[in-house]
Parts: structure tokens; sequence; C-alpha cells
């Protein structure tokens, strides 16, 4: 069998599955199985299909129909520019994300705190965009944490951060210029209407089981004794919630309190700044 016919048929699988983009997804898995960048595969499609790579595509294909998602069959998802190794116990990089990177980024900064950093793509990048930054990740899973050092040595950022098993501000000490984080804001009503892939990635760093909101009530009411003056912190935030988490972080005292939207026109981020 050539490549081009066993991507057709995995083509065709995963769309009766109700993948959205089956195409995509199969190049992807196929370039896996070969060890190549997908852009590449084209260079390779009347090539013949080794009975091994056959048996590994077929079976990442199977797992693929049961919704498991790609990042977590190839390894990693790329976040931006950068690679990320990723697994089931952190949450999946998502390009709304790269807004509250690109929020932060606007300001300059030499300390930045990251709550519940999970694979590190927050505060990597910006110490990646940064080289003179130095940072900190804390997330209240040792699993994460262990992604989290994976990634700031592939970034060869290592040097430049530390990361802390802490539930939120618990472990935490020092000040900082920038506070970011990428909390669990999916309220409990919501979880059942989530996308199936959603299933495979760690529960808590999705919901509180509540309303969404615990955590801003935490980071809108403590960030301030860990702020430096005009420091300020970026956090994403889900897309009803805009309203009242820039009430919160303005009846703490913060300034400048704005909502900023994805590339989708939804509201994603929440920044404030410190007097």
């Amino acid at each position: 069998m050539k490549l081009r016919q066993a991507l057709a048929s995995a083509t065709t699988s995963l769309r009766e599955t109700g993948i959205d983009d089956p195409a995509r997804d199969a190049r992807r898995l196929l370039a896996h199985c070969l060890g190549i960048e997908p852009g590449r595969l084209t260079l390779h499609l009347d090539d013949q299909i080794s009975n091994a790579h056959e048996t590994a595509f077929q079976d990442l294909v199977s797992q693929r129909q049961l919704r498991k998602p790609i990042s977590h069959l190839v390894g990693y998802r790329d976040f931006f520019g950068r690679r990320f190794v990723v697994n089931k116990h952190v949450l999946d990089p998502r390009g709304d994300t790269e807004t509250l990177v690109e929020l932060a980024l606007e300001a300059p900064f030499e300390h930045v705190l990251d709550l519940g950093t999970g694979s590190g793509c927050i505060l990597l990048t910006l110490l990646a965009e940064r080289n003179t930054a130095h940072g900190i990740g804390t997330d209240i899973s040792e699993e994460a944490l262990h992604v989290a050092e994976m990634n700031a040595a592939k970034l060869a950022v290592a040097g430049r951060c530390e990361f802390v098993q802490s539930d939120w501000f618990a472990s935490v000490t020092g000040r900082f210029d920038l506070i970011v984080s990428n909390p669990p804001y999916v309220t409990l009503d919501e979880m059942d209407a989530l996308q199936p892939e959603l299933s495979y990635e760690p529960r808590s760093a999705l919901t509180d089981e509540k309303d969404g909101l615990t955590a801003y009530r935490i980071l809108s009411s403590q960030s301030g004794a860990y702020l430096s003056a005009g420091g300020q912190i970026v956090v994403e935030i889900g897309s009803s919630q805009g309203k009242e988490v820039v009430h919160m972080f303005q009846e703490s005292g913060f300034v400048d309190v704005r909502v900023f939207q994805d590339l989708d026109g939804k509201d994603r981020v929440v920044r404030a700044k410190l007097p």
C-alpha cells in the first residue's frame, strides 16, 4: 500500500467518526509515524508504507477515533512558534492563550510569576521572548511541573526559571513585575457540553466544580501582595466572565482594568495594573 492510500483510508475513517478536520489529523498522525514534519508528507505520498508504519498508523487513527487529542498522540503542541511537550497531566496549549502572551509582552518586566503553569507554555514563552527575564511557575500538580521542567530544558530557559508546587500563592514568596495565569474557569454546568477531547485533560485544570470564578477571587484579592508597584496581572477568562472579573480586580484596588478579545472577537483576557 502506498502512503496516499493509507492516508485516504484514515481520512475516511476519521470523517465517519465525526472528527472536524479528518484530513489534517490523518496527515499529522501519518507524518508522526514516519518521523517527518507534516508539511513534507506530500513528497512521500507515492512511497510504499512499511508493515510497521502501517500498524502504528492504524493504532493512532483508532485512538483518534476515540477522540484522544492529537497532541497526546504525537506528544507535543506548537504554541507561539515553539514546540511544547504535552500529555494527560497538563492542558493542551491553545491559540486563544496566545492573546494573553501578546498582552503580557506589551509592557517591560524582569520577574514574572505564572500561577497554574501546567505545561509552562505561558511562562516559558515569556522568558524566551525576553532573554533577561526570570520567572517562577507554580502548579498544584507535581506531574504538571515535571512537564514544565522538560519544556524549560528544551527551550533553553531552565536557568532563568524555577518551578514550585503550590496551591495558588501558598508557597510563593517575593514580588513580581508581572503575574500571569490561565486558571480553571469552566463552570460545572458547562462541563458536559465540552468537546470529548477535553475528557483526556486534567479536570482540575478546566473547572473549579462551581461557578468558574473561584480562582479569580483568589487572584484579585491576593495578587496585590506579590506585585511590585506599577506591576500588572494578566489572566485568561471564559468568554462570559469579563464583567465579573473586571469588577473583582477593581474592588481589590487595581486600576486600568480592561477586557481584551481573542482573534474570534470573544472576551478572553483581563489585564489589571497595581497603582
